[in-house]
């Protein structure tokens, strides 16, 4: 089927992340010790511990490292109690945007994320404002000049909810949260290797924005994915230049 176009939209969100790996050891720290305190230490009985080690073996976490978070995490150590907290709100033309926090003090964090909403354009709403615009499920993007048939067989063969063609060339899989490890690992198998990979909040309808605004959004972006007590940011603006 085909579907919007996501590749340059991707490249382009990898390549921000990729200014700002000096970040990425705290927040796989916060999502182990959260999914280790909720599901336990045992990542073979807990599928949100085994995507969040995998998310630390990828950002070159050394394995005692891990294993001392899961712990504090799972009660054998002493650690900070953290809650999971999501704001909505409204970007620039009217954008969607969650965002996901982890924190230890959530008068400072909705302050933190009011504040960065309102500086550059935005703002903050209510709860379910704009959540019904995205849908919770995993995510497989593969590289333009993957055999899309072949995909799309494994894929869903593997009990894949759908398989899209980018307009570049580049193929999506979208899966069930329970499904996601099973599909990834079945396409791996097969030789395809994703260019991403993660349970997500898909947009279900782009919002495409002009250049400047689109620079504007990637200010508010930015300045929401720099607070400390944030994990993860979703939107539905596409905002590839």
């Amino acid at each position: 089927m085909a579907g919007h176009s996501k590749w340059a939209n991707i490249q382009h969100r990898k390549g921000r992340q990729d200014e700002k790996r000096g970040k990425v050891w705290t927040r796989v720290i916060r999502e182990i010790s959260v999914a280790a305190r909720q599901g336990g230490g045992d990542p073979a009985m807990n599928p949100r511990l085994r995507l969040a080690i995998e998310k630390a073996k990828a950002a070159n976490m050394p394995a005692d490292r891990i294993k001392y978070n899961v712990d504090k995490a799972s009660g054998a150590l002493e650690g900070v109690n953290l809650e999971e907290i999501r704001y909505e709100g409204y970007g620039i033309g009217g954008a969607a945007i969650i965002v996901d926090t982890m924190t230890d003090n959530r008068v400072r964090t909705v302050a933190e994320v009011r504040h960065a909403f309102s500086k550059h354009g935005g703002k903050l709403g209510i709860e379910g404002s704009v959540a019904f615009q995205f849908k919770h499920c995993g995510q497989l993007v593969f590289a333009p000049g993957s055999s899309e048939d072949r995909v799309m067989e494994v894929a869903l063969e593997a009990g894949a909810l759908d398989v899209l063609s980018d307009a570049d060339g580049a193929i999506e899989v979208l899966t069930d949260v329970s499904d996601f490890e099973a599909v990834r690992n079945a396409l791996q198998a097969a030789g395809f290797q994703p260019e991403l990979a993660e349970v997500t909040m898909r947009a279900e309808n782009p919002m495409a924005l002009g250049a400047e605004d689109a620079a504007r959004m990637q200010k508010l972006l930015d300045a929401l994915e720099d607070l400390d007590d944030v994990q993860d940011v979703f939107h539905n603006a596409e905002l590839a230049l």
